[in-house]
C-alpha cells in the first residue's frame, strides 16, 4: 500500500451510520475522498440517540492510564487508535462542532443540553457540510476480487468502491438497527468472528431476593464478584446498583457483567457490601448500639435505622432470624451472622438478560485479523472495520463510545490516504 494525496478519486463506502460510521465517515471526507455513507433506518445515529438515557454519554474525561484500565479486554489493539483520537479530542471535536459539553460524577462526559439529539445533529451536519452523500438503503453484501474488496450490494444492485468501511454495530438493540450484519459481511470475506455475547447487560438472580426488593436503587455500595469454579474475585467496585424483578441492574452492575465470562449457570456469587464505609468493628459497633436502642422490639422492627425499608423484609428472610423475636434475645452467633450479612449480602447468578437488552456486544470480528494501526483487515485490502463490530468492549461510563469515535478515525483516515501500489 502506498500513501497518495489525490483522494478527490477515491470513492468509499462506510456501512452503518451509527456513532463509528458518522465519525469515520467525516474524518474520510475531511480528506478529500468522496464518500457514501449506508445507514438501512430512516434516521441517522439511531443508538445514539438513546445512549446515555436519551442525554448520550459521548466519552469519559480520563487519562491515558485510566482508559485503558477500563477496556475490558484487548487494550492493546487501541493503543495506535487512542494515540490518533483521545477522550481529549473527543471533546475537542464535539466542542468545534458547537455542542458545549460538561463533565459529570465519574468523569462521563454529556452535551450541556443533556440532549443526545445534538450530538447526532452535529455529526449530520458535519457529514453533510463536507459532502458525504447518505443513502438509507440496506448493504446485503460486500464485493471482493483478487484480494481487494471493490463494492457493495444493495436492493438496487452493485456500486463499486475504493474501499469499504464496516460500522454496523454488534448485535445489542436490534431494534436500533445493530443486528449482526457486520458479522455476516466479515466472515463472507474470510474473517473469524469471535461469538457475540452480551456485555453490560443487567444480571438475572437465582432466586427471589432481589425482585422482593424490586425498585430499590443502593448508591455507595461495594459490589465484589466471585467466581466459584476458581475460588477467585473476578470484580470489585464501588457505586450504584439497583434490585429488580429479575435480579440486578445499575452502573456498577452493568461494568461487573463485563467480567462474568463463560457466563455458566450458578458460577458466579455477587456479594454487596452494605455498609462499606463502616470495617467490622465499627459495624458491630453500630450493630450493638441499635440493638440497644430497640431492645424491646421485634428484630423485624429494629432495622430502621440501617437499612432502607424495602430491604429490611428480604434482608431478615435471608438472616435466618425470626422476624418476631425480640432483639434483646438476639445471641451473639446470630449478630456475627447479621454483621457478615451486611458486609457481603450474597446473590447467587443465574445468567444475563437477553443479548438484545445488553448496552454493547462482547466479541465480534478477530481483532488478530485487522491492523491496530490502520484498521484495515489484513485478508482484504481496502476492507475497514470501526467501533463495536470489533471484539472490543469497555466498562460503562463513556469508555465504549471512544472506542467507536477512535476507532473509527483511524479507519476513515486511512481508508481515504491509502491505495493500491
Amino acid at each position: 500500500m502506498t500513501k497518495t494525496t489525490d483522494t478527490a478519486a477515491l470513492h468509499i463506502a462506510v456501512v452503518g451510520g451509527g456513532a463509528a460510521g458518522l465519525m469515520a465517515a467525516i474524518h474520510a471526507a475531511r480528506l478529500g475522498a468522496a464518500v457514501t455513507l449506508f445507514e438501512k433506518n430512516e434516521r441517522l445515529g439511531f443508538k445514539l440517540r438513546i445512549t446515555g438515557k436519551g442525554r448520550c454519554n459521548v466519552t469519559n474525561h480520563c487519562t491515558r492510564e485510566e482508559f485503558f484500565a477500563s477496556v475490558t479486554g484487548n487494550a492493546r489493539f487501541l493503543y495506535s487508535a487512542w494515540g490518533r483520537f483521545s477522550s481529549e479530542d473527543t471533546e475537542a471535536f464535539f466542542e468545534e462542532l458547537g455542542v458545549p459539553l460538561k463533565v459529570e460524577r465519574g468523569n462521563r462526559v454529556f452535551p450541556v443540553s443533556d440532549k443526545a439529539g445534538d450530538v447526532v445533529e452535529s455529526l449530520v451536519r458535519e457529514c453533510r457540510r463536507t459532502g458525504v452523500r447518505i443513502q438509507h438503503a440496506t448493504v446485503r453484501g460486500l464485493i471482493a476480487e483478487n484480494g481487494h474488496v471493490t463494492g457493495v450490494t444493495t436492493a438496487h444492485g452493485t456500486q463499486s468502491f475504493d474501499a469499504v468501511i464496516v460500522a454496523t454495530g454488534g448485535a445489542s438493540y436490534p431494534k436500533t438497527g445493530s443486528t449482526g450484519d457486520g458479522y455476516a459481511f466479515a466472515r463472507a470475506m474470510g474473517h473469524t468472528v469471535v461469538p457475540p455475547t452480551p456485555s453490560l447487560v443487567p444480571l438475572v438472580e437465582e432466586e427471589r431476593f432481589c425482585a422482593t426488593a424490586q425498585g430499590l436503587s443502593l448508591r455507595n455500595v461495594r459490589l465484589s464478584v466471585r467466581d466459584t469454579k476458581t475460588g477467585k474475585s473476578v470484580f470489585e467496585d464501588f457505586g450504584e446498583l439497583l434490585f429488580t424483578h429479575y435480579g440486578l441492574s445499575g452502573p456498577l452492575v452493568l461494568s461487573a457483567s463485563a467480567h462474568l465470562t463463560p457466563m455458566e449457570r450458578g458460577r458466579y456469587v455477587a456479594y454487596i457490601d452494605l455498609k462499606p464505609a463502616l470495617d467490622e468493628k465499627t459495624l458491630d459497633t453500630r450493630l450493638l448500639s441499635d440493638f440497644k436502642k430497640y431492645q424491646n422490639r421485634d428484630f423485624a422492627n429494629a432495622l430502621c435505622d440501617l437499612l432502607p425499608q424495602k430491604l429490611i423484609a428480604p434482608f431478615v428472610a435471608c438472616s435466618g432470624i425470626d422476624a418476631h423475636k425480640k432483639v434483646n434475645a438476639i445471641t451473639k452467633e446470630e449478630r456475627a451472622g447479621l454483621l457478615a450479612l451486611l458486609k457481603g449480602l450474597p446473590i447467587a447468578i443465574r445468567g444475563t438478560r437477553p443479548i438484545d437488552e445488553a448496552i454493547i456486544t462482547k466479541g465480534g470480528v478477530a481483532l488478530g485479523e485487522v491492523s491496530p494501526k490502520t484498521m484495515e483487515s489484513k485478508l482484504v485490502k481496502g476492507l475497514y472495520f470501526a467501533g463495536e463490530v470489533l471484539d472490543l468492549d469497555a466498562y460503562t461510563g463513556g469508555f465504549n463510545l471512544q472506542i467507536a469515535f477512535s476507532t473509527a478515525v483511524l479507519a476513515g483516515e486511512n481508508a481515504a490516504l491509502t491505495v493500491d501500489a
